[in-house]
């Protein structure tokens, strides 16, 4: 082979470099539902609670450190977490692309699949009566 073959070209770029790993762009924090880590309960800023007196629209930012308690169980503000917004897939992150597209669903959508399987199965079940 010759040098020229073997030369090798710089390139030259002026774009940046893009990071190799694309990451899903941020939801808005404020929108996010923070669950109970004592009991369970979520409170969604969508809801508010209205048993406590908090509008829907309040963020959990913006809720009170000292004052607000967990309406079930009166836990404080630190034993809550961020569990996303309403509209994120329930599951790990690793586990949603198992299954029949089900681990992709949101919990209001399972429940819809659930509970419509249900009656579905009991409408089928009462239609029986009308066989002879």
């Amino acid at each position: 082979m010759s040098d020229e073959q073997l030369s090798v070209q710089p390139v030259e770029s002026t774009e940046a470099v893009e990071p190799a790993l694309e990451t899903a762009p941020e939801s808005d924090t404020r929108t996010h539902r923070f669950e109970c880590r004592s009991c369970g309960y979520v409170y969604d800023p969508e809801e508010g609670v209205k048993k406590v007196g908090i509008e829907a629209g309040t963020a959990f930012e913006d809720l009170d450190p000292m004052s607000f308690r967990c309406p079930v169980c009166r836990s404080r503000v630190a034993a809550f977490r961020d569990i996303g917004p309403r509209a994120k897939a329930s599951g790990f992150d690793e586990n949603l692309n198992f299954g029949l597209g089900v681990n992709r669903m949101t919990p209001g959508q399972k429940n819809v699949l659930i509970f419509g399987g249900l009656a579905l199965g009991f409408a089928f079940f009462l239609s029986l009566y009308s066989l002879r």
